[in-house]
């Protein structure tokens, strides 16, 4: 069985209006969750073996920051499919990942995080910014991974993360 984690970027920054949106960085709400969802990953004992995330500033400053608070050695890799990207081509990606690992977080955007979680379990649920869905694939092969093959274990979002946190 594989596991996917899909964690949407945490909040980003409107300030500057000048910013192509690719190169939005995360503002201070965003500074705070993502580090919030790597310490609920990581007292949830939740294994990471790698970490996928757009190329986009916003969503890689959440990939680094929840790198760093779940203490994992897991590498990031950055694949520029992911932003933008639709439902097909995010099954794509994940059809394309390493058969060696057992866990993989995407770190991306909606609406395509929001969909996926749909296609890949049957369930709508929304995804606030740094919202992390946690979903068991009925597969030993992410090249096998299809619509309905997932079962979502939980769904967790940064207020309900505080809320464990206190």
């Amino acid at each position: 069985m594989k596991t996917l984690f899909i964690m949407r970027h945490a909040k980003s920054s409107w300030e500057n209006s000048d910013l192509a949106d690719f190169d939005r960085p995360l503002n201070k709400r965003g500074l705070q969750a993502a580090p919030l969802m790597g310490e609920t990953i990581r007292k949830n004992w939740f294994q990471i073996d790698l970490i996928v995330s757009s190329p986009a500033e916003r969503a890689k400053q959440t990939a680094m920051l929840v790198k760093k608070a779940v203490q994992t050695q897991a590498g990031i890799e950055f694949d520029e499919r992911i932003y933008e990207a639709n439902t097909q081509t995010l099954l794509e990606v994940v059809a394309g990942l390493n058969e060696n690992t057992q866990s993989v977080m995407l770190v991306g955007h909606n609406p395509g995080f929001e969909n996926l979680v749909k296609v890949l379990t049957g369930k709508i649920e929304p995804m606030p910014t740094a919202a992390l869905a946690v979903i068991d694939l009925k597969t030993d092969k992410w090249s096998d991974v299809e619509a309905g093959s997932g079962s979502l274990r939980v769904l967790i979002r940064p207020k309900e993360a505080e809320q464990i946190r206190s």
